[in-house]
């Protein structure tokens, strides 16, 4: 009878063990199993998008890149006539531009990888930590078992009570250390990117900076950032940033179909139709004559030589100087006679002549070093000639900035 009770008892304290079991300790593990498999799908989802996005930026860039290799060869083949679309050096800018896309891409891409990781660390600890919340719940659900029982279940407990919670993930870690993303490398950089034909001789410009062009309504001076390439165009960009957004030119000019007027000061004409239009553009693209100006006539010198050796034809006809389009114009005029000479229709006006005052200016300088003044004997147009006081003038054309300055 004893022994019937005991079994009874032990079959009974079995039975109440099972059912608390059951109702208290299996649904923790039965959520943290549900949270495994919901991390396993997020984590399949989350990659694959973001590998998508960089696997077509990267098809981008190497279709730009192949463009660039066939249009370079295309150019020392032809002897750098090239459409203007077809530019080496437009082609290029284009490829930085898709290359800093795919490079962000994979910035994005490896930052979302690294916080897939961090995330999954976070996870590994929060199972261990369930399983060690499960099986001291499970140790006082046992504890009125015998003393055998309970020793073994304390073992068992004690056991994983003694496991980190970033074991699994350092093991993880060791095991596949070859394919997840180290968090300490540096990101990559565009400056430490290159491709073929990166420095390739036609993508060199001949001559780069700020002009300033007048407008054809406004007749108002704007600055734009110019460049004059192997190619012989003359490219005409808002701004030499290749990054903020596609680097079209604005204004294409092939300068062996050209006419290119003499240069006054700081001011020179070119005569041209612009063909950044593509074909069907170009077509129906008019001949325009466009008035440029430099900050300084020196540098107004370096531009217009380059563009007269690729210009096609090159006049004597001077561009117009008597009225003042600009506010560096508009400061000179001041500073100057007030008389400022006209020009009839039909009539070109005459070269200024300095040389005469130049030499007596010194000669004066040299007696009275004290009493000349540069503006007395000087016409209103002369500021043209002899350049602006070092104060106010600009930088010269062609001076390399950082992108975004111009």
């Amino acid at each position: 009878m004893c022994a019937d009770r005991f079994f009874q008892g032990i079959s009974n304290s079995h039975y109440d063990t099972a059912k608390t079991i059951k109702g208290s300790i299996l649904p923790v593990f039965e959520r943290l199993h549900s949270e495994i498999k919901n991390k396993t799908k997020e984590l399949a989802k989350g990659a694959g998008k973001g590998a998508k996005a960089v696997d077509k930026a990267r098809n981008v860039t190497q279709k730009h890149i192949e463009l660039l290799g066939q249009h370079t060869a295309t150019f020392d083949s032809t002897g750098g006539k090239v459409a203007a679309s077809d530019d080496p050096y437009v082609i290029q800018r284009g490829v930085m531009h898709c290359l800093n896309k795919q490079i962000q891409e994979e910035n994005n891409n490896r930052q979302d990888m690294i916080s897939v990781q961090n995330s999954f660390a976070q996870f590994e600890a929060h199972v261990i930590q369930t399983m060690q919340q499960g099986m001291g719940q499970f140790m006082q659900v046992v504890s009125s078992q015998a003393e055998q029982t309970k020793v073994m279940y304390g073992d068992i407990v004690g056991t994983a009570q003694r496991i980190p919670p970033d074991f699994e993930w350092n093991g993880f870690i060791h095991r596949n250390d070859g394919v997840l993303i180290d968090p300490s490398a540096p990101p990559r950089s565009l400056s430490n990117v290159s491709f073929l034909n990166q420095n390739h001789r036609s993508t060199q410009p001949l001559i780069a900076g700020s002009l300033e062009r007048k407008g054809k309504i406004m007749k108002k001076y704007d600055a734009s950032y110019y460049v004059v390439t192997p190619s012989k165009f003359l490219h005409e960009f808002k701004t030499d940033d290749d990054f903020a957004k596609d680097p079209s030119p604005e204004l294409s000019l092939y300068l062996p179909d050209c006419i290119v007027g003499a240069l006054n000061g700081d001011k020179f004409n070119v005569k041209g139709k612009d063909v950044s239009k593509g074909k069907v553009g170009n077509t129906f693209s008019m001949s325009h004559e466009l008035a440029f100006k430099a900050h300084t006539p020196q540098s107004a010198q370096q531009w217009w030589e380059i563009v007269r050796q690729a210009a096609g034809q090159v006049t004597n006809e001077m561009p117009e100087s008597s009225v003042p389009s600009s506010p560096a114009d508009t400061r000179e005029s001041e500073m100057t006679s007030p008389i400022s000479p006209t020009v009839t229709e039909g009539k070109q006006m005459a070269p200024l002549q300095t040389q005469g005052l130049l030499a007596e200016k010194e000669a004066a300088g040299s007696a009275h070093p004290t009493s000349a003044h540069p503006t007395s004997a000087t016409p209103a147009s002369a500021g043209a000639t002899e350049g602006v006081n070092v104060k106010d003038a600009a930088p010269v054309s062609g001076v390399e900035r950082k992108p975004g300055e111009y």
